[in-house]
């Protein structure tokens, strides 16, 4: 079957509707086709949906619905737009097309046969998160779909934004230590062995810098299929440890405990968690259920634990401030904020205000970090190439002198 049948049958069901109303109930086979359709999805593991996409449909929907289109319209006018931009894909197990086409096309059916938004977005909870259908039920019980609509695009943009500075900050000098290894590996296994044996031939005293060298040089040519290996021993040894609960727990403690990049983490992680929070408030969603909802984004263990405390103490009296503060984990600015913003009756406002003190600390981070780093393992190689060629020529320089 064509994955492309949902939406003819949903083409065909539109030429008996009038006003967004459906004139009868669909069939057994379409309810059948459908279903298929939605296995389709799950099975396109490859081509998947980022929250770039996500926050383009999000903001282009609120365009739509504040001109004043109907809904089904709407989303009718985004498939039809995700349809006619050329998507490049390696590989897609789910069929031709853009998948988020398909996905809204059966979204927009679901809403055509009556069902509200958020119920029809919570069926592919692969792709719209708890978050997001949440967001959408409180906006289409409040009246104030686009605004809501607005909200999730600027979050998940911002969200977005602070993932990719996080990721630069981590990423480039780790990718500089990597081929600065690979570099020293390599002089010493192939480059420095050949010039070395010419002093080992000449059966002389050489200096303490060159035999420290040979040994090393050595021992890299001897275990050298270890060396190369156990990076990616350790690498699959540690990811099959982040998959269980207790080493997920113990890497990402570690992970808020490391010298410098810790801070870093932390106040990216808060910054997602309050700005997270601020929205769903703003959106009209109780402070209990928002913390449940606020936690399934939270990609740090520690930090969920944390919520849990504090929702379990939140729903024994304490204020969202104290139950923060109890947990020991936030800055006292956090808590600070928070107490301030409840005594006013703005929590919303003040939790978005401490996003966007953290996101900005996080992109000044960032910039410092990749600023320092970088000359720091230049300097570091610079002396270990240094040493090298220190090395080499000794033995040299002391020929010279006996000649």
């Amino acid at each position: 079957m064509s994955v492309l049948e949902p939406d003819l049958t949903s083409s065909e069901r539109a030429r008996h509707t009038h006003g967004g109303q459906v004139c009868g109930h669909r069939t057994a086979d379409s309810e059948t086709r459908a279903d298929m359709a939605q296995q389709s999805h799950s099975r396109d593991i490859v081509a998947r949906i980022g929250t770039r996409e996500i926050c383009r449909v999000a903001c282009q929907l609120a365009t739509l619905l504040r001109a004043g289109m109907p809904l089904v319209q709407a989303l009718s006018a985004l498939v039809e737009q995700l349809q006619s931009v050329p998507r490049h894909r390696v590989l897609s197990l789910g069929g031709n097309g853009d998948p988020l086409a398909r996905i809204l096309a059966e979204v927009r059916d679901s809403v055509n046969t009556g069902s509200s938004l958020a119920d029809a977005l919570s069926k592919h909870d692969s792709v719209f998160s708890p978050l997001i259908v949440n967001m959408v039920a409180a906006g289409e019980a409040g009246g104030t779909l686009e605004q809501v609509l607005l909200r999730l695009a600027q979050m998940l943009e911002k969200r977005t934004q602070l993932i990719s500075r996080v990721k630069a900050a981590v990423a480039y000098p780790l990718m500089m230590v990597i081929v600065a290894t690979a570099v020293v590996v390599f002089l010493l296994s192939y480059v420095v062995p050949s010039i070395t044996q010419i002093f080992l031939e000449m059966n002389r005293s050489l200096p303490a810098p060159t035999r420290l060298l040979i040994s090393v040089s050595g021992f890299m040519r001897t275990y050298l299929p270890l060396i190369a290996i156990a990076p990616f021993a350790a690498f699959f040894g540690i990811a099959a440890a982040y998959k269980t609960k207790e080493g997920r727990l113990l890497a990402d403690r570690t992970k808020l405990k490391l010298p410098v990049f810790g801070k870093l983490f932390l106040r990216a992680e808060i910054a997602r968690l309050t700005r997270t929070l601020g929205m769903l408030l703003a959106s009209g969603i109780p402070i209990i259920s928002a913390l449940r909802i606020a936690k399934t984004v939270t990609q740090n263990t520690v930090i969920a634990d944390a919520l849990d405390r504090v929702m379990d103490w939140v729903s024994k009296g304490d204020s969202v401030a104290e139950a923060i503060k109890r947990t020991g984990l936030f800055p006292p600015v956090v808590f600070h904020i928070v107490a301030t913003s409840q005594i006013s009756a703005n929590l919303e406002s003040g939790l978005i205000d401490i996003a966007e003190m953290y996101d900005g600390e996080v992109e000044m981070t960032t910039k410092t970090l990749t600023s320092l780093l970088e000359p720091m393992i230049l300097l570091v190689m610079g002396v270990i190439v240094g040493f090298i060629v220190l090395a080499v020529l000794l033995p040299i320089f002391e020929i010279n002198q006996m000649l």
